[in-house]
């Protein structure tokens, strides 16, 4: 393969880069708007000089006209008066018979031989106007009574000339100025263009010095760049709540498996130094161990399913035929583990629904819901299951009359390993659990493109509404 090897270009910093193409580019538009400049004022002032030429020729042509002018004699004198009074500075005007020899002449600034320069050149016949280097030749034929002739006059365009070379020069003046300006004016528009990537750069520096905490201070006026700005900001405040999360699931799960492993280990330190011969002392420390290890089972157990869980790939043709069935089977054996427990259900509005979920997830959601309203109730022993169907979705709403959750907890009950009261003992209330129900629960609804959320005033109830889809195309 063919290794890549960058320009020089390529390589310049952005900024020089920005620098760089922006002069460039209002260079250009300056080049050509004088250019364009420039060829219209030089026609505009020819236009006017062959104007001009042309109202000559016809004040020539009618005075000749109007006074049947028989170029001979005292005509012939008061044509030249006529001529000498309406010739410009720089002209010469002459009248040739057919034969081509003057009749009458003159001229005001300008030479036989210069003139004899545009004259005698060769040019097309059918034009009355040519232009040639400095010069300007206009021609008319005249006949009247028996002369047949012409009308010739040219003007010498010098000063147009010189105007045009002036104007030139003063557009290259500009041009080398437009070339100052634009190198100035690309560097402050490449100075603003960068400088929110240089804030960005310098808020990823202080994230490396000072933590995940920093973010970019930006005015949103709803651009590009203020929604990459924005965007930094939202993906920074991701990235440290995954951090914060992670921390804190390190720390809980380290404290939750110390403890078991911390238990087994006294104990069977106790058996190997003095407890094994003691039959009463064996047999509680493997009791106690025994329950432990299955305790760390559960929890590694968890650990396992939460993963499972997050990592699931949907399948888009799994469903469930029949969640009344499921629902009724899965709280049936819940009740049978707690035949103290009074189940209510209403699923009258699943009749003939289909949800997009497999029968396996769905009956693990409301297992760890329905335990969870189970460890909680203490004496109100009463818990309902009722369905709604709400458009494209169906609710699922598990409802104990339990201990409650605190409102400053409520928001934080399903992240992994976080429970209610840690300070309690494991015989009363969430501290039964391993805090990894409901992010169990919530991750395989999420999965689903469904929802969760959860309503509770303490010491009064908490009802957990579960949100899944409907399988579309099922009558």
């Amino acid at each position: 393969m063919k290794k890549y090897t960058p320009s020089r270009l390529s390589r310049l910093p952005i900024k020089w880069k920005l620098t760089l193409w922006s002069s460039v580019l209002l260079f250009c538009v300056f080049i050509v708007y004088n250019t364009v400049q420039y060829f219209f004022v030089e026609k505009w002032m020819i236009h006017q000089e062959e104007q001009a030429t042309e109202k000559t020729m016809r004040e020539i042509l009618n005075f000749a006209l109007e006074r049947e002018i028989s170029f001979e004699g005292a005509d012939l004198d008061e044509m030249r008066g006529f001529l000498q009074k309406i010739n410009q500075q720089d002209q010469r005007i002459r009248i040739l018979d057919e034969q081509g020899n003057p009749v009458a002449a003159v001229s005001n600034g300008i030479e036989d031989s210069l003139a004899a320069t545009i004259t005698g050149s060769p040019h097309e016949q059918w034009r009355s106007m040519h232009v040639k280097g400095n010069l300007l030749l206009m021609e008319r034929p005249i006949t009247i009574f028996q002369f047949d002739g012409t009308v010739e006059i040219v003007k010498n365009i010098n000063e147009f000339e010189q105007l045009s070379g002036a104007l030139f020069q003063f557009m290259a003046i500009g041009c080398l100025v437009a070339v100052i300006i634009s190198g100035l004016g690309g560097r402050m528009l490449a100075r603003q263009l960068v400088k929110p990537l240089q804030a960005m750069n310098q808020t990823m520096k202080n994230v490396k010095q000072k933590g995940l905490a920093e973010r970019i201070a930006f005015y949103d006026n709803h651009d590009e760049i203020a929604t990459t700005m924005n965007m930094f900001n939202v993906m920074m405040d991701k990235v440290e709540r995954s951090f914060q999360q992670q921390r804190q699931f390190v720390e809980d799960a380290s404290h939750e498996l110390r403890t078991p492993i911390a238990i087994v280990e006294g104990h069977l330190g106790m058996l190997h130094r003095w407890g094994k011969h003691d039959p009463a002392v064996l047999e509680e420390s493997l009791q106690i161990s025994i329950q432990e290890l299955a305790r760390l089972k559960a929890l590694v157990e968890e650990l396992l399913a939460l993963t499972r869980a997050e990592n699931l790939q949907m399948d888009e043709a799994t469903a469930v035929c029949e969640p009344e069935q499921v629902i009724l089977q899965t709280i049936k054996k819940v009740n049978v583990l707690h035949p103290a427990f009074i189940m209510e259900r209403d699923l009258r509005e699943l009749s003939g629904v289909r949800l997009a979920i497999s029968v396996e997830h769905l009956e693990q959601i409301l297992l760890i819901l329905l335990d969870n309203a189970v460890k909680y109730s203490r004496e109100r022993k009463r818990i309902a299951v009722q369905a709604t169907v709400q458009k494209e979705r169906v609710c699922l709403a598990i409802k104990d009359a339990g201990i409650g959750i605190p409102a400053k907890d409520l928001p934080f009950v399903t992240d992994r390993l976080y429970r209610v009261d840690k300070a309690r003992n494991r015989k009363s209330g969430s501290a039964e659990g391993n805090g990894l129900g409901l992010s169990i629960a919530k991750r395989l609804v999420e999965r689903y493109n469904g929802a969760l959320s959860i309503e509770s005033i303490e010491q009064e109830g908490t009802t957990v509404n579960v949100f899944l889809p409907i399988r579309a195309g099922v009558q």
